[in-house]
């Protein structure tokens, strides 16, 4: 692996990282981290995969779309959120990072440790777990692109 592809995948974990916090401790998954995260996985695939970055760009836009798909439909349906808009923007920048191929099983693994997390927590804490409280979806999504990254890197070596 070159300098420049390791000076990448330091940003991708810095603002992966920062996200995950945020959204963790607060709820939010703001612009000053997502928009950065999008530009720099558009800009690594046109520096170091320039055959890969039609996947890139794809990835973003699926991720987008997708995610704000089930925003706007949640929210007609409910008159209410039912995810946050920074959650559209991060599986947006995951999209540029890892393609669009990889969005299904990012969303599968993510969705899949939340649900995990929320039956652990109604197990261990069955008299103070309220599954109404809002999740905040941003760890859950930044750990399926770590899994992703690292399966990555490992193919990458091989």
């Amino acid at each position: 692996m070159d300098l420049c592809t390791l000076a990448f995948f330091f940003m991708y974990l810095y603002l992966s990282i920062r996200l995950c916090w945020h959204d963790f401790s607060t709820g939010l998954l703001p612009d000053r981290f997502t928009c950065p995260l999008l530009w720099l996985g558009i800009l690594f695939h046109l520096c170091q995969r320039p055959l890969q970055v039609n996947d890139a760009l794809w990835g973003a836009i699926a991720g987008y779309s997708v995610m704000a798909l089930l925003y706007w439909g949640y929210r007609i349906i409910r008159h209410r959120e039912g995810l946050g808009y920074g959650d559209v923007k991060f599986l947006a920048a995951l999209g540029a990072w890892h393609g669009w191929q990889q969005l299904p099983l990012l969303l599968l693994l993510a969705s899949g440790a939340a649900c995990i997390f929320i039956a652990g927590n109604v197990l261990w804490h069955p008299t103070t777990a309220d599954i109404k409280n809002p999740l905040p979806f941003g760890p859950f999504m930044g750990a399926a692109g770590f899994i992703l990254a690292g399966v990555s890197m490992v193919s990458l070596r091989l």
